[in-house]
């Protein structure tokens, strides 16, 4: 008899040995419920935060070496934990990755000693141009090979595990070999990376490329995931538009349901970018969060 050859992503991957962290859980306790950190909320934040179980703080804004930035993050570091969510670590880009962002990280996430850190599964700039955008990667084995071996070099460098998030996205690459779903699984199994997972993304990709967002929810390993991201869109013409400057729709909520079910207890934080309201807005939308999680929450323990 001859072995049966394992098929579809298995088989592809095989090659690939996974990098273990042996002295840290994969998943981390979950904080709870809590928000982005934007200027425009800085003195309500202090004055009354009731209901904000922690924060989440844009990495390259603090990233300087000193002054009014660093002090107001101080003043938050008091009060509330804090995790780090970088927008221009480019793990998928082929440029080298850049020590001195590197070194700049490390730094911060010492100053802050954050719950963790986190950026995009994307590519962000080619030839030292920073497009200032989140560009899909190509599912390939190619590209996996290449942001794995990226992510292990940067779990090194800071020594910890990373979050890395899927990003919305409107083109398809014609020589995908993998699902986007089966991707960031098997990113994260060789890695052995956490996953921060935006449920609005999730949900505009879904409409965008003709997928079950469920499929999506269902191909994501249960124990890498630590965080989860809600936030708004709009439409512009046929595609949905990632905007992140807009309440939580329905569909969203409903798909944050479905993934409470399956993840269970995750740090779950709203996201807002633009069009930012004012902090009693988003305190709204973060009860509604913890009113739909808590009872999922009490029948998955």
């Amino acid at each position: 008899m001859h072995a049966t050859e394992p098929s579809g992503p298995q088989r592809r991957l095989r090659h690939l040995p996974a990098m273990t962290y042996p002295t840290r859980d994969r998943r981390l306790p979950c904080l709870g419920f809590g928000l982005g950190l934007r200027v425009d909320h800085y003195e309500a934040l202090l004055e009354d935060a009731r209901g904000v179980d922690w924060l989440e703080i844009v990495s390259e804004n603090y990233m300087v070496p000193g002054g009014r930035p660093l002090a107001w993050l101080e003043r938050f570091r008091e009060r509330f934990p804090l995790v780090m969510h970088g927008v221009s670590l480019s793990i998928g880009g082929t440029d080298p990755l850049d020590e001195g962002y590197l070194d700049r990280l490390a730094e911060l996430a010492h100053r802050v000693e954050p719950a963790w850190v986190s950026d995009h599964l994307c590519w962000t700039g080619v030839q030292g141009i920073n497009l200032h955008d989140l560009m899909p990667l190509p599912y390939t084995e190619e590209a996996l090979a290449h942001v794995v071996e990226r992510v292990r070099r940067v779990q090194d460098r800071l020594g910890r595990r990373i979050l890395l998030e899927n990003v919305s996205s409107y083109v398809r690459y014609a020589d995908a070999q993998l699902s986007e779903w089966e991707f960031l699984a098997a990113v994260a199994e060789r890695a052995d990376c956490l996953i921060l997972l935006d449920i609005n993304n999730i949900h505009v990709s879904a409409h965008n490329h003709g997928f079950a967002a469920r499929d999506y929810l269902d191909g994501i390993p249960v124990g890498r995931v630590q965080q989860f991201h809600l936030a708004g869109h709009e439409q512009g013409g046929q595609l949905l538009i990632d905007t992140h400057d807009a309440p939580v729709p329905d569909p969203v909520w409903q798909l944050y349901a479905e993934a409470v079910r399956r993840f269970g207890r995750v740090s779950t934080m709203i996201e807002r970018d633009d069009h930012i309201p004012p902090l009693s807005e988003l305190l709204a939308e973060l009860d509604c969060a913890r009113r739909l999680a808590a009872p999922l929450w009490r029948e998955a323990a």
